[in-house]
């Protein structure tokens, strides 16, 4: 039905139309009301908005090329109006170059445009009970009050069908279709009115224009300024209302009014707003226990055993450790690491263990719920059939269908861009630059490991690092900590440069494979960017965490890099605090730098824009001309918002077991983060374009995947990462006899038993360190826990009992509680089912009301008729047996 409406096409660039087939749009002044949503005849809203500019009076381009760009938009102008549509022109009231011209679809446009879309319209009011929650007075503290944001009514709803426009609930009918269903309609258009053909190959769209630069902007009207309430009686004044009770900072505790959202932004805007305040609710449980573990380290440091051997003079001063690279490096006393040791016993602790079981937990339940609250979601916005009816192809996939296929299921011909070979050539290509690119990413991650391989020789010589150990800074700015801050600072600002480089990347593969459907797109694109940024973001994580200190050697036979670096240790007590401190770098560093991103960028641009405007004139402005002065949204919309969510979702999940205080850090960013998206959206941005979504697409799957390997990374971090296995083969195998000289359990002798001795007549000349040797000892301790037999033993060096004993615990730990936390998600995923039900009962119901309105009815109609021909055939058949009248 689109595609035969009467239109006149631009034949080839060459040729034009005779003027006197053009439709041109109608000419009016603008009317001094900055307030009006409406034609200059106050009755017609106004649907859309594009601008463009005066060719006559652009000095940048061809002539020819202006002549092109003027006659492709006439055509494009009268395509519209062939369409259906109305249009106004109005020249700019700051700048006479601009032009704006308004579209207003009627109501027949959108009946037959709404039955083309299928999309579901009131039936009847919703006349099912609903029983409030246990908990509703509590929520009612948080909520927007309800007299200045009223509830919306809730309908049954059905597809849309103009020959049964009588059983739709039609109160008025310039409210039946709301502002975001009409500028849907009349974008869904704008999408597929053409404007030329070249090659036999139809040009159309808005967006193409666009891109061109034949229109400056194309946007729907916001209802009115967020700073006060419209002056217009007829404008409810919904931007002013959700600035007020939604974007203000003031409402950092209160809940967002979803279903308003929605009615002003669509349902892609609104299921994002949801998925991000549930996120965020659920955020605060994890937030407490998260902060209960970190609290419980805390009071339990000073009972930290291990720790106190480290800084006791008697113990700890007494170990001498072996130099921890090639000849520059000294010898050094063990108690230079007291201070990083006592911090490390808040993470490292038995807190750690039950917060990372609880996160594995929390992660199930938090999928679980969202599941069940994304199904009302789907029907309470109509979109649960949604991706079967409503979707449509993509413009720039209908431009390039040139060949012919035959389709399974209906046995007809349908157009397609590419052959089967051509779709298999495209996707060998992309597959092949997502993994160069993704190699590219490992790449700066192994520059960064060199960096730090490299620059910690550079601080081992430069810092103070005797073998007494009393210089204060000596206890805090050690070469390991310097080396790891800075390699944490410089690993974050190479993410977020390649962030901008592989943004791009990912955008022109996704081009070139043309997906069918906006859906395909967005999933696509999701997908190579979340593998990009994966990648990008947790590799270093993933280093520290599972390689560095694992694969060193000993001190007379290190392991090297590239045969040149030096591999690198980790302290006495492990790398966990190291992954600690670059986790609190990267996920602190990135919220403090997309927030800061986020509100100065659109402010900044905005404020250039206004103080220009203002310096040119001080008149009165419409609504359209101070939308056109906002910024655009973009066409990706929120999926960098869900790329950056995603992204911390992952930080406080995958290494949840380092750092306990992740989810609090998350929790505060994301209060801040809706606030902050709500102000763009209502303040700085033009409205969007409203668009139907089901739910919150590939982040889905994405969002359970990284659920399952936050299990087995949290389990490893334990195992591989921190200290407490060796710690608890140590308290139960050990210390007692056979193995150990205490009378009952204890960690006593732990860090003398667990130290490897080296004899430093056995270095190799190549790592021998250049300074002298104090005392009178023969021996050195290896910095790791390498659990090797000491010199002059048969098997010297070699790893002892002790180590297959931990071995074989770190293995038993991560399959107890794998299989541990993967039963309890298992047995979780099956008791909460993903439809709850009342929405269960509330979908019957509809179907039952649409089948009953508008399908039965069909059936009394056709009844109807076919008894009427019945009694005509019986009364013809009477009339022709009867006998003749005598």
């Amino acid at each position: 039905l689109v595609l035969e409406l009467n239109q006149v096409i631009i034949p080839t660039y060459g040729t034009v139309p005779d003027q006197q087939n053009l439709h041109t749009p109608e000419w009016v002044d603008f009317d001094d009301k900055p307030d009006s949503l409406f034609f200059s005849d106050g009755q017609r809203r106004i649907d859309f908005v594009l601008v463009y500019e005066d060719e006559s009076k652009k000095i940048t381009h061809k002539r020819s090329d202006r002549r092109k760009h003027k006659r492709k938009r006439q055509v494009y102008e009268s395509n519209l109006i062939n369409s259906g549509l109305q249009l106004e022109a109005t020249r700019s009231v700051l700048d006479e170059k601009l032009i704006f011209v308004k579209v207003h679809a009627p109501w027949e446009v959108l009946c037959t445009y709404a039955e083309v879309m299928h999309i579901k319209l009131p039936l009847q009011h919703n006349d099912l009970k609903t029983r409030d929650s246990a908990f509703n007075w509590f929520s009612r503290l948080f909520r927007v009050d309800e007299n200045i944001i009223k509830p919306e009514q809730e309908f049954f709803t059905a597809p849309f069908q103009k020959e049964h426009l009588s059983n739709f609930y039609i109160h008025d009918k310039d409210t039946f279709f709301n502002p975001a269903t009409r500028s849907r309609i009349v974008h869904f258009i704008l999408s597929r009115v053409e404007y030329a053909t070249k090659n036999n190959v139809k040009k159309f769209g808005i967006n193409k224009l666009l891109d061109t630069g034949i229109y400056k902007a194309a946007f729907p009207l916001h209802d009115s300024n967020f700073k006060h309430l419209s002056a217009d009686p007829n404008c409810p004044s919904e931007r002013y209302l959700l600035y007020r009770e939604w974007a203000h900072p003031k409402n950092i505790f209160k809940l967002q009014p979803l279903d308003f959202i929605r009615k002003y932004y669509g349902e892609k805007i609104g299921i994002y707003f949801a998925w991000l305040g549930f996120y965020t609710n659920m955020l605060t449980v994890a937030a407490v226990v998260g902060v209960g573990c970190f609290l419980y380290g805390c009071l339990t440091k000073d009972n930290c055993t291990w720790s106190q051997e480290v800084c006791d003079p008697n113990i700890g001063g007494n170990i001498i450790m072996c130099p921890q690279c090639d000849k520059v490096c000294t010898y050094w006393n063990l108690t230079i690491t007291c201070e990083s040791s006592k911090k490390l016993c808040i993470f490292d602790s038995f807190g750690t263990l039950v917060f990372a079981v609880f996160m594995g937990i929390w992660v199930t339940l938090f999928l679980e719920f969202w599941k069940r609250r994304q199904a009302e979601l789907e029907y309470e916005w109509d979109t649960v059939e949604y991706l079967e009816q409503e979707e449509q192809v993509r413009p720039e996939y209908e431009a390039r269908c040139t060949y012919v296929v035959m389709n399974e299921i209906t046995q007809q011909e349908e157009h397609v861009p590419y052959t089967a070979c051509g779709k298999c050539i495209r996707m060998t290509f992309c597959t092949s630059a997502i993994f160069f690119w993704i190699l590219l990413i490992i790449a700066s991650v192994i520059g960064i490991i060199v960096y730090r391989l490299s620059v910690f020789l550079v601080f081992s010589a430069t810092l103070s690092q005797h073998i007494s150990g009393t210089e204060a800074i000596s206890k805090y700015l050690t070469p390991q900590t310097a080396t790891s801050v800075t390699a944490s600072l410089i690993s974050f600002v190479v993410i977020m440069i390649l962030n901008i480089i592989y943004e791009k990347v990912a955008i022109l593969i996704t081009d070139f494979e043309l997906p069918r459907t906006q859906t395909d797109y967005e999933n696509s694109l999701t997908t190579k960017m979340f593998l990009f940024q994966f990648v990008n973001y947790y590799s270093s994580c993933f280093y520290i965490a599972f390689f560095k200190g694992k694969f060193v050697g000993h001190p007379g036979n290190p392991v090297y890099w590239l045969g040149k670096y030096r591999n690198e240790e980790c302290d006495p007590g492990g790398c966990l605090l190291e992954l600690t401190t670059q986790l609190a770098i990267i996920v602190g560093g990135k919220a403090i730098w997309n927030n800061i991103q986020e509100v100065l960028v659109p402010l900044v641009k905005n404020l250039i824009g206004r103080y220009s405007a203002a310096a040119r004139s001080e008149k009165v402005v419409p609504r359209w001309e101070e939308d056109y002065h906002l910024q655009p949204i973009g066409k990706l919309g929120l999926f960098y918002e869900y790329l950056e969510m995603v992204i911390q979702f992952g930080f406080v999940t995958l290494f949840v077991a380092s750092f306990p205080l992740a989810p609090l850090l998350a929790l505060i960013n994301n209060m801040l983060e809706i606030r902050l998206d709500a102000w763009k959206l209502t303040t700085q941005f033009r409205r969007m374009v409203p668009q139907k979504a089901q739910d919150i697409g590939a982040w889905q799957p994405i969002l359970q995947g990284i659920a399952i390997l936050a299990v087995v990374t949290n389990a490893m971090i334990i195992a591989f990462t921190s200290d407490m296995i060796p710690r608890l083969v140590y308290y139960w195998s050990f210390s007692v006899p056979p193995y150990g000289s205490h009378s009952s359990h204890t960690m006593k002798g732990y860090i003398n038993s667990t130290l490897s001795v080296f004899s430093i007549s056995d270095f190799k000349n190549a790592s021998k360190p250049f300074s002298p040797w104090f005392g009178n000892q023969t021996t050195c301790r290896q910095v790791y826990r390498d659990l090797r037999y000491p010199p002059g033993h048969q098997h010297q060096y070699e790893h002892n009992i002790y180590y297959w004993h931990v071995i074989a615990a770190k293995l038993a730990f991560i399959i107890v509680m794998e299989h541990v936390i993967y039963f309890v998600k298992f047995i979780i995923s099956y008791a909460i089912p993903d439809v709850s039900e009342k929405t269960k009962s509330k979908v019957k119901r509809e179907k039952y009301l649409t089948q009953k309105l508008l399908h039965e009815n069909d059936l009394k109609v056709v009844k109807k008729n076919m008894s009427k021909i019945a009694d005509k055939v019986t009364e013809g058949a009477d009339s022709t047996f009867r006998p003749k009248a005598e």
